[in-house]
């Protein structure tokens, strides 16, 4: 798998396809995180602006590599893994994204509650905004996983289910994201802070298990 993944993160890095959501990422937080702000909130925002740029993410990394060096990579390894490899490339993309915008938000936020009269704990702050950021780029790696190729092979009808699942996974009450985001902000009108343990459990089991059935059927169609 360490073979496999170097050679699927080389093949989106020399690509430049990660420009796009990645900058994507990057305006939703400058726009949605201004300085000052309370953190809790800020951090909510940026939670949520993770789950489509993952599930982007992995839409290019599982329809990145052409067809003729699919087949040769397959033939050395197995659909499976070779599968598994690029969607573990865009969930650590993501990772990465996730990382490095509650970085950004914990120094121009206000450690503070919506009304700035609460001050919230820093550490637990950054905790809770990591996991909630966890959870919807597993949520997202699910969505890109099962709106995708193998299991979709129409680049319009995947485009369109992979937004409007995205969408739903965001607004849909019972899913992980929306209670992540949901318990980050209510969290920020008093100052309490919500490490979403739950829905972070959630969320690794449905990506894993969205990625088990991709895996299988690209064994099956390879």
């Amino acid at each position: 798998m360490t073979a496999l993944l170097r050679y699927q993160s080389a093949l989106l890095l020399r690509s430049q396809r990660w420009l796009p959501p990645v900058l994507l990422y990057g305006i939703f937080v400058a726009v949605g995180a201004q300085a000052g702000d309370p953190v809790l909130d800020s951090l909510g925002y940026a939670a949520a602006a993770l789950l489509p740029v993952t599930a982007w993410l992995v839409r290019l990394c599982a329809t990145q590599e052409p067809a003729a060096a699919r087949h040769v990579t397959a033939a050395a390894s197995s659909p499976g893994r070779t599968h598994r490899a690029a969607l573990l490339t865009a969930l650590g993309a993501a990772g990465v994204l996730g990382a490095a915008g509650t970085v950004v938000i914990m120094a121009m936020s206000d450690w503070a509650s919506a009304d700035h009269r609460v001050e919230v704990a820093p550490v637990a702050a950054a905790a809770a905004g990591l996991a909630g950021a966890v959870v919807c780029a597993l949520t997202g790696a699910a969505v890109g996983a099962l709106c995708t190729w193998p299991l979709l092979r129409s680049p319009g009808w995947s485009l369109a289910l992979t937004a409007l699942a995205a969408l739903l996974s965001l607004v849909t009450t019972g899913s992980p994201a929306q209670a992540a985001v949901t318990g980050l902000i209510s969290g920020s009108r008093t100052g309490t802070v919500h490490v979403p343990l739950l829905p972070l459990a959630v969320a690794a089991l449905v990506a894993c298990a969205a990625g088990a059935v991709a895996c299988a059927v690209s064994s099956r169609r390879a």
